[in-house]
């Protein structure tokens, strides 16, 4: 083989080696997933939030996590009155260096029905089992829902426990923000940055 082509066969597997790793296991498809999340549903409506600056901030702070996008798409699941039975929000985030998609199906409570990885990028070794999954199970926002508190952490796994917890409070907070927009702007006002100071105190 001349050397030419030994270079060139270098060069195209060195370029095909990213687009490898980059790929992430499809663990549950999301249509699947939504089935899950919304079970009982005469139907699921598709909707898209704009957050605002504030309204960033607001989720950053009752999340105690970084928001990275302004604009979040969500699954309202409804029954034949057009009552709301439910929700589901997703998520994309960095674990070690690859990326994660998470589902929450949160309840009309506001309290996660539960968590699910859909896709994952990293080696196996760093998916968490189901059954640390099902300790986010009818949690709310609050402070006993963190790592290390509510939520232990994963042996060997803490990058995982940590982007997943974050997540799960992220998209909480988000779906506390976005409810709140039905109630008056003072109201409203009050009432988020109410709890925003005192998710920080705690």
């Amino acid at each position: 083989m001349t050397i030419r082509k030994t270079t060139f066969l270098l060069g195209l597997m060195a370029a095909l080696l990213p687009v490898q790793n980059l790929s992430a296991k499809l663990i549950m498809s999301q249509k699947a997933a939504l089935k899950l999340a919304l079970p009982d549903s005469v139907k699921t409506e598709k909707k898209t939030a704009y957050l605002s600056e504030d309204e960033v901030s607001v989720v950053q702070n009752l999340a105690r996590a970084k928001v990275d996008s302004t604009i979040w798409t969500y699954y309202e699941g409804v029954d034949k009155d057009g009552k709301a039975l439910g929700y589901a929000y997703f998520d994309r985030v960095i674990v070690r260096t690859m990326p994660a998609t998470i589902m929450v199906a949160i309840s009309p409570e506001g309290k996660v029905r539960f968590a699910e990885i859909l896709t994952f990028a990293e080696p196996d070794d760093y998916l968490p089992h189901r059954r640390w999954l099902e300790l986010f199970k009818d949690r709310e926002l609050n402070n006993e829902l963190k790592l290390y508190g509510a939520i232990r952490n994963v042996t060997n796994s803490s990058l995982t426990s940590e982007a997943v917890t974050n997540s799960v409070r992220r998209l909480l907070a988000l779906h506390k923000t976005i409810l709140s927009r039905s109630s008056t702007p003072k109201k409203v006002s009050k009432m988020m940055k109410k709890d925003s100071k005192k998710e920080s105190r705690q």
